[in-house]
């Protein structure tokens, strides 16, 4: 598994290197986001690495060329940032990032964040895929999406709380259930953050966004029906 790491300060850059290599992870590093952009595109990447502060083209705009206009639309990315960046990480979540991690941040949480992103995007699940009586078609093997038959692309994450929430067939499921679901029970995220992906998820999905229901004070279920 190759990682693209994306950052400007080299000792940095090379300490992280130092300790994905050391897990069994080849890597490749890039000091600005125009050299990030470059070498997406020759793709390869299990995984991309993505400091939000960087020169020329910012970790956020590399993310949107990722979702956007890359040829792997889906791949897992983890935004990394100073803790003062809220405002950023907030965007990062709303543009598809699959995780974040704070500066300074521990090698080792580092490498477990990236096992965590690249199983979830690997997982093929036990269950088989799903249709709603609505036409939302997910099937965990293919991480395929379709809606009325036309592709939806959505982030590891996103998959992974739509089928969650679907197969729970109208069950309320609280944030920390979400997580659990998806990441689970030791990852540390904050319920704002499911907050984001909810709504990340729901533009994505158009007028059948409105099946995600928000159940004030408790979580989020999934309904078709109107309430």
């Amino acid at each position: 598994m190759r990682i693209l790491v994306v950052e400007d300060d080299k000792d940095i850059s090379t300490l992280i290197a130092f300790h994905l290599k050391a897990n069994g992870f080849e890597t490749d590093t890039a000091s600005n986001g125009r050299e990030a952009i470059e070498k997406l595109k020759a793709g390869g990447y299990s995984l991309a690495l993505l400091d939000i502060l960087i020169p020329e083209l910012s970790g956020i705009e590399v993310l949107k060329y990722i979702r956007t206009g890359s040829p792997s639309p889906e791949l897992p990315v983890i935004m990394a940032s100073a803790l003062t960046e809220e405002a950023e990480i907030i965007a990062s979540l709303e543009l598809g990032a699959d995780d974040y991690i704070t500066k300074p941040f521990s090698p080792k949480i580092l490498v477990a964040r990236v096992k965590s992103v690249i199983r979830r995007s690997e997982n093929r699940g036990i269950r088989g895929a799903v249709k709603t009586e609505k036409g939302i078609y997910l099937d965990p093997g293919t991480r395929k999406c379709t809606v009325l038959d036309e592709p939806l692309v959505l982030t590891a994450t996103e998959f992974d709380m739509l089928l969650a929430l679907i197969r729970e067939g109208g069950r309320v499921l609280s944030r920390m259930e979400i997580i659990e679901k998806i990441k689970g029970n030791d990852y540390p995220v904050t319920e704002r953050s499911i907050d984001v992906q909810i709504a990340s998820l729901r533009k994505k999905l158009g007028k059948m966004g409105n099946a995600i229901k928000t159940v004030w004070g408790i979580g989020y279920r999934y309904a078709e029906e109107e309430e």
